[in-house]
Parts: C-alpha cells; sequence; structure tokens
C-alpha cells in the first residue's frame, strides 16, 4: 500500500466511471497505454484485480466494486487535506498554470486579492484547461475553443494575444500574404491537438498549405530546419514567439489578413470563492484587445473573442 499514489487512484476511479480504457485515456490526457499499465501497477500493489477486460468490454470485479467508494473518499479527503492545510497557513492559495505566457505584471495585479501561486507544470492549452476542469488548478492562461469552454464547464477572459508572423529563409523580411504561407500540423497529437486544430483550420480559411511533420518541429531546431528546407514562409506558433532566430533566418509578417492567436484566463463555470473570482478581475481589468478585432485580423471561428 506505501506504493499506492492518490494519482493511480484516480485513473481507477475514472476508468471506473467510463467502464472504458480509451474515453478514460481521453478524460485524463494520457495515453491509453500508459492508462493500461499504471491500472496493472495498481492491481498488483493492492493484491486484488480490479476489472475484468478483453477486447470488446471492460467492468468492475467485485473487489474493483468495493474499493471504488473508498478510493473516491481518499481523494476526497486528500483534497480537503490540501485546502485545510491552505486555511490553516493563512488564506487558500490560488493555483495557476500556463502554457507559454503570463503576464509580467502578474504578482503586482494580484497580491491585493490573493496569495496566486504559479503551477511549476507548464503544459499545453488542452491539459491546462482539463486540469482547471477537474480542479488541479484554479485558473490558467491557454488557448481555447467555445466547444472547450462548454465541454469542460469553463468561463474565459481575454488575457493575451499574439500576432503570428512566418520564418523565411533569407534576409528578405517583407509582408507575405496568409495564402502563401505554409503552416506545420503535427502527427503527435497527444502534444499538439491544439495548434493542430487552429492550423488546420487557418489553412481553410486562407488557402495556405498544410505539411504534416512527426517530429517535433512545431517549435525549436527541428522548426528551423524546416524553414531552411521550404520553398515558402513557415508560420510560427505562438510557444516560439520570442525565441531569436538563426542569422540566417527572418521574420516576416503575415497580412491578407493578419493572423492572431488569443490567450484566456479559464476558470470553473460557478467558481464562488471570492479569491479567484477577484483575481479574474484583477488579472483582465483593462487588457484592451490587442489589435484582434480590426477588420484585417483573422481569428479561428470558434475563438470565443471572434465577433
Amino acid at each position: 500500500m506505501a506504493r499506492v499514489e492518490l494519482r493511480q487512484l484516480r485513473y481507477f476511479v475514472t476508468v471506473a466511471e467510463e467502464l472504458n480504457f480509451g474515453r478514460a485515456a481521453g478524460r485524463l490526457l494520457i495515453a491509453g497505454p500508459s492508462l493500461s499499465q499504471q491500472i496493472k501497477a495498481l492491481e498488483r500493489d493492492l493484491g486484488v484485480r480490479l476489472f475484468d477486460r478483453d477486447r470488446r468490454s471492460v467492468a468492475l470485479t467485485p473487489a474493483g466494486t468495493a474499493l471504488l467508494p473508498r478510493a473516491r473518499a481518499l481523494l476526497d479527503s486528500a483534497d480537503d487535506l490540501r485546502h485545510h492545510a491552505a486555511r490553516i497557513a493563512g488564506s487558500e492559495p490560488i493555483r495557476i498554470g500556463y502554457v507559454s505566457r503570463l503576464p509580467a505584471d502578474l504578482t503586482t495585479r494580484t497580491s491585493a486579492v490573493a496569495r496566486v501561486h504559479v503551477d511549476a507544470w507548464v503544459a499545453p492549452s488542452h491539459t491546462q484547461a482539463a486540469r482547471v476542469a477537474d480542479g488541479s488548478l484554479d485558473l490558467a492562461v491557454c488557448w481555447v475553443r467555445r466547444d472547450d469552454l462548454h465541454a469542460r464547464g469553463l468561463d474565459c477572459r481575454l488575457i493575451g494575444a499574439d500576432r503570428l508572423y512566418a520564418v523565411s529563409a533569407g534576409k528578405d523580411a517583407a509582408e507575405v500574404r496568409a495564402r502563401d504561407v505554409v503552416v506545420l500540423l503535427d502527427d503527435d497529437a497527444t502534444a499538439w491537438p491544439t495548434w493542430n486544430a487552429y492550423a488546420e483550420q487557418f489553412a481553410r480559411d486562407t488557402g495556405a498549405r498544410t505539411v504534416r511533420i512527426c517530429d517535433g518541429g512545431i517549435t525549436g531546431p527541428a522548426f528551423f530546419d524546416h524553414v531552411r528546407r521550404s520553398r515558402r514562409p513557415i508560420l510560427n506558433s505562438p510557444k516560439s514567439q520570442t525565441t531569436p532566430l538563426p542569422p540566417e533566418l527572418v521574420a516576416c509578417p503575415v497580412v491578407e489578413p493578419k493572423v492572431y492567436w488569443t490567450w484566456s484566463l479559464v476558470w470553473r463555470r460557478g467558481e464562488t470563492r471570492t479569491a479567484v473570482l477577484d483575481t479574474v478581475d484583477a488579472l483582465t481589468d483593462g487588457v484592451g484587445d490587442f489589435g484582434i478585432h480590426d477588420p484585417d485580423a483573422w481569428l479561428p471561428a470558434d475563438d470565443p473573442y471572434r465577433q
């Protein structure tokens, strides 16, 4: 029992609720094989089989049925312990996660209303939104669509926006039309579903060309290698907006239309804690629209701020 982790109990409860490893893995945002391995490890550590499973069905064993309410109670107790400890410390901290961008003045804006803790786990937008939905975070700065907000029971406000540019080989930093740009799609749907959804809609709306890759080259050195081999400029992702370019590459403004990526501050719909709601107000008050509502600006159709 000493080896049993709360994370594994959360996996067990999710599989028990879904009775389908694929759907459970989707909710937990982990790979199906990893989830199966964690359940087997939990069964080994507990000394009982929790599920009867074959290629077509998953069912709780009698032992799994008996242990399920106890697992839920342990998870509830762990959450209660965390909140109680925070109250003992003086005030409940507000946990905020992010992808690649946080307000530079976050501490200044929030110090008067809450004790804000920036979570160290930098993860993709879909992961951070899911963590807010399941209570692992109170707030997150991420990219979301209207469907994401509805499906996960979240609210949002605009907290920032990046105007994306294209990267080209050579010295010519002239403007490039969106339809003349290449946009990369990565086959790793676990790591890049948010970017892929954005990029596919961008291509459909503007006529830009898509190129599928499998090397994680949406950012980093591999991205620069794709640019060097490409005959067209390649759209830069918001994950590398501030990354210095190698000297043989240049940033080109994208026009017709100008391309924007929005950053949302998200929280659980129905949130009642004053510290969370006051933090939302403190971080979004007076932020402006960052140009996303200009006549020549482009946002995806399901962006929550598209007018």
